[in-house]
């Protein structure tokens, strides 16, 4: 499905060496994704270069940070990008992905069994809801990739993120636009901006990861519900 060894090549630009049996593990995901995109929508991209760039050596861009380590929550999990190939690169990480819609979920679930991965919870939640359950400030990572805009973003993970964790938000050439409205979401909801990471993919698409660090506990009255999340985003 996809090229391994091109892939493998454009890794190599950023030091991330792939095994043969993680290169083997990728293309099988690959091949499950564009399969059960067929029945079920996951994803616009589905030609082989298309996923290994703007899937996979996304994906792993951000798998390769230094704070991605211990348990992991991926908020908004889609199709499984970044968590299931930061979890196919990382195999000792304990991952989370948070997914609120049934097939995405089922889609998962699948994928995750298909390639042999374990240490994973699925979790068919809201972020916002889960945040004020059990899932409150349990993990040591948040991410999410596409989801919503910071300010909004940061009320959805921030929540789930022990002190002392962190939140590394993925985004895309407006990332640092999006950070000047998010600082006081992000003040508020017990985090502190580190800083910002700035890439590009192959074919010139920036990629901005945004780190924030816990340092201090969420108050109660957050996350609020959905909707008032998206209408009234923190300032």
């Amino acid at each position: 499905m996809i090229d391994k060894a091109r892939l493998e090549q454009k890794c190599s630009t950023w030091n991330i060496a792939l095994t043969g049996a993680q290169l083997d593990q990728l293309d099988q995901f690959a091949q499950l994704l564009v399969e059960y995109n067929q029945k079920v929508n996951l994803t616009a991209i589905t030609d082989p270069e298309g996923i290994e760039d703007k899937h996979f050596l996304d994906s792993l861009l951000f798998a390769s940070q230094p704070e991605v380590a211990g348990r992991m929550v991926d908020v908004g999990a889609g199709a499984g990008f970044p968590g299931i190939v930061t979890k196919i690169y990382k195999p000792e990480l304990a991952l989370t992905l948070m997914e609120p819609t049934g097939k995405r979920v089922e889609f998962l679930k699948y994928a995750c069994a298909r390639l042999g991965l374990a240490g994973v919870e699925f979790a068919k939640e809201r972020a916002e809801e889960a945040a004020r359950k059990v899932w409150r400030e349990q993990f040591d990572l948040a991410s999410a990739r596409a989801v919503a805009a910071l300010p909004v973003l940061a009320e959805y993970c921030l929540p789930l993120v022990r002190v002392g964790g962190s939140f590394l938000a993925m985004k895309g050439a407006g990332g640092e636009a999006e950070l000047v409205a998010a600082r006081g979401a992000i003040r508020k909801l017990g985090g502190e901006y580190v800083e910002t990471r700035s890439l590009s993919l192959p074919g010139g698409d920036a990629r901005t990861l945004i780190l924030c660090k816990k340092i201090s506990q969420t108050p109660p009255a957050y996350p609020r519900n959905g909707g008032k999340i998206a209408k009234s985003p923190l300032k």
